[in-house]
């Protein structure tokens, strides 16, 4: 047996040792149903043979109002047509590449590797997962998502200049007749057939006053076949048990929004009724209460609210409203992450995140929660303590098809920063004229499901930032497919500002995206007293060392003198390493025990002292692949050289590890420190002392 061949079943042996019985049967279920559908595959041949619909019943109503163009502020309108313009010439990043392809794109060729994906081959006997078979398959699904077609379409939408308006119709007549039903690579993944249909959508809808758009949709049979294939599919195939993440939600919403705008087929209505139903069921089971993703991956959160957002517009306006449930959800969704955002609207950088978008009608940013908000706001309206937004064109586009806003109740007055169902606390320190001090602290699950497949091993670390400056950083993601080595690093615990105990990740790794035993956290003592606010929690990630350990973190922000304290205890006697991650934009001196950090080029310069923990030997490490430490990823795709900090030691019982981080350019002379107390450590072990007994009585 090859090796590769090897490591293939013994992936799927583990993959199904995650499963339920249920998932299991609905997994074999699947297979059988593969099997017979291969004699459905249509060929390039075929693909214009028969009449897919009966042409009387083929029309289009779901348009926007009248002057809704005219709504795009001028700021936006000109972005979208610069934007559009590049992608005319072909010029156009994906995922951290630069292409100049885009003006007649290979649709299965990776750029990275250079190799060109199935085209022809029946879409089930394809195994996306090997790069040798594939190449980058997120590069190569990308593009077929037909997104830089949505965004030229705003461009004719806001323009009527026919050269973008062609451009569109070419390549879409271009992709259908290369992708005829189930053959190649672009039918293996029903998340992409969702987001696909999504675009053809839309591009219907913004061409709608162009003479000749009937004729490359409702007129043409091979258009409105591939509309029909792409349901059919949704209908048949959709993530289920502990694939039911992202991905099922992005399937609903394709399904959903397809089968409102185009009616034409005899399923029409069932698709639309069971997609409404699963969108309401999964946004749910994906969303704690508070509204906070449990992937607990914050590109995620931003994702799965805009796919289900356009859903449930698109819903509305065809007079098939989700549920009040759904749409509270989503308000609760919104609100949350608005909740997040530093002073310069960025998000946490938690867990995995690949850019994913639901539509593109404004120029792509690689922070997309402000046209998140931008949309929100359209939509629910602006909580007086959200961050500022600017509209765009999605924003006033999008609301536009619903016509009525939504309204929602029981939104949080002030600005939540203690998220309990989710472990999530954001620690802050602002006053006038001052950066802001923004710490994030993970105390909650270890992700989604049995596989929790986006999930990092980051129990208990801590993002913190200074005006927007990321100082303590998260790694990001950089890599899904290929790679293993760096997939498997940003995933790690070392790559993490946490602790990490015998070279071991707090949860065991079985492939690029399952995680065999998950490191669970919880939150013991939050709480916030003015001039400082304080958070307690604890994993159980190491119990099953010998002797078991577990790992108690405190982080202690001190508005007073602008200083974060990181407190870190562990049971028992391990050999262990601390790492902490600087942002790509630190500079750093370390002396001993002590580390100057400086960011005198960043959008908020500044200067910090960072006290560590003197038990420990400390090194500094940057760029090194042997082994892979001290990088940063500022997206899918790209990675960059950034300063870490390792500390190596044995953890001794009863001494904790003691580090904090001062801000140096803000005038304390007059201020006194909030120190630590031991009121608040007893405070602390009460607490855990109580839930014991509480749990024991139960």
């Amino acid at each position: 047996m090859t090796a590769p061949r090897a490591s293939r079943i013994g992936w799927y042996a583990r993959r199904m040792a995650r499963m339920s019985p249920a998932e299991a049967a609905w997994r074999f279920r699947d297979q059988a149903l593969k099997a017979v559908w291969s004699r459905r595959q249509v060929s390039r041949e075929q693909i214009g043979a028969g009449a897919a619909a009966r042409p009387g019943e083929r029309r289009f109503t779901a348009v926007l109002p009248p002057h809704t163009a005219a709504q795009v502020p001028d700021e936006a309108r000109k972005t979208v047509l610069a934007a559009a313009d590049q992608l005319l010439r072909g010029d156009w990043e994906v995922l951290g590449i630069a292409r100049t392809d885009l003006a007649q794109p290979d649709w299965f060729r990776d750029p990275v590797t250079g190799r060109r994906a199935p085209a022809d081959r029946y879409a089930f006997r394809i195994n996306h997962r090997s790069e040798t078979e594939t190449g980058n398959v997120k590069q190569v699904w990308e593009v077929s998502r037909l997104q830089h077609l949505t965004l030229l379409a705003t461009a004719w939408f806001l323009s009527h200049d026919e050269v973008y308006a062609r451009r569109v119709a070419d390549q879409l007549g271009s992709w259908r007749r290369e992708n005829p039903f189930l053959s190649g690579v672009h039918w293996t993944s029903g998340i992409e057939i969702g987001i696909r249909l999504i675009s053809m959508t839309w591009i219907r809808r913004l061409l709608d006053e162009w003479p000749d758009v009937a004729d490359h949709f409702e007129h043409d049979e091979v258009a409105v076949r591939q509309i029909g294939w792409h349901q059919q599919y949704l209908a048949a195939f959709r993530s289920r048990g502990s694939s039911a993440n992202n991905h099922v939600i992005a399937e609903a919403a394709g399904q959903l929004v397809a089968s409102c705008a185009f009616p034409w087929f005899p399923d029409s209505a069932r698709w639309r009724l069971s997609a409404a139903r699963l969108l309401e069921r999964e946004l749910v089971r994906n969303t704690f209460p508070s509204g906070i993703g449990r992937e607990l991956a914050s590109d995620y959160h931003c994702f799965v609210a805009e796919l289900a957002l356009v859903a449930a517009v698109e819903a509305e306006a065809a007079g098939c409203p989700l549920s009040d449930a759904a749409w509270q959800r989503l308000c609760a969704m919104v609100d949350s992450g608005a909740a997040l955002l530093d002073e310069r609207s960025q998000p946490p950088r938690q867990g995995d995140g690949d850019e994913g978008r639901a539509l593109l009608l404004d120029a792509p940013t690689a922070n997309r929660w402000p046209l998140l908000l931008a949309l929100g706001e359209a939509v629910f309206g602006r909580l007086e303590w959200w961050p500022r937004t600017t509209p765009d064109a999605a924003s006033a586009i999008i609301p536009a098809l619903a016509r009525t806003p939504r309204e929602a109740a029981d939104r949080p007055a002030r600005r939540p920063w203690h998220f309990a169902d989710a472990g999530t606390t954001i620690l802050r320190a602002a006053r006038d004229r001052e950066p802001e001090i923004w710490c994030r602290c993970d105390g909650g699950p270890h992700g989604y499901l049995s596989i929790a497949a986006h999930a990092h091993a980051d129990a208990l670390s801590v993002e913190v930032r200074y005006g927007g400056v990321d100082i303590l950083a998260d790694p990001g993601t950089y890599c899904y497919h290929g790679e293993p080595e760096w997939r498997s690093y940003f995933r790690s615990t070392i790559a993490h500002n946490t602790v990490e105990l015998r070279g071991r990740n707090q949860s065991s790794e079985g492939g690029p995206f399952l995680w065999l035993r998950h490191a669970n956290a919880r939150e013991v003592d939050v709480q916030d007293i003015g001039d400082a606010a304080e958070w307690i929690a604890e994993h159980d990630g190491y119990r099953s060392l010998k002797p078991s350990a577990r790992h108690r973190r405190c982080v202690l922000l001190d508005r007073a003198s602008r200083a974060v304290e990181i407190v870190d205890e562990i049971d028992g006697s391990h050999e262990l390493r601390l790492a902490f991650h600087l942002g790509p934009d630190v500079d750093v001196h370390i002396d001993g025990s002590c580390a100057v950090l400086r960011w005198p080029t960043a959008v908020t310069p500044g200067e910090a002292r960072l006290e560590l923990p003197g038990q420990l030997r400390w090194s500094l490490h940057k760029g090194e692949t042997a082994p892979i430490l001290g990088w940063y990823s500022p997206g899918l795709g790209r990675r960059v050289p950034a300063f870490t900090l390792l500390g190596r030691g044995r953890c001794v019982a009863e001494a904790p590890l003691i580090s904090r981080i001062e801000f140096l350019d803000v005038n304390r002379s007059a201020v006194p420190a909030v120190t630590r107390s031991a009121v608040s450590w007893r405070a602390a072990d009460a607490a855990v002392q109580a839930q014991g007994r509480r749990g024991e009585a139960g």
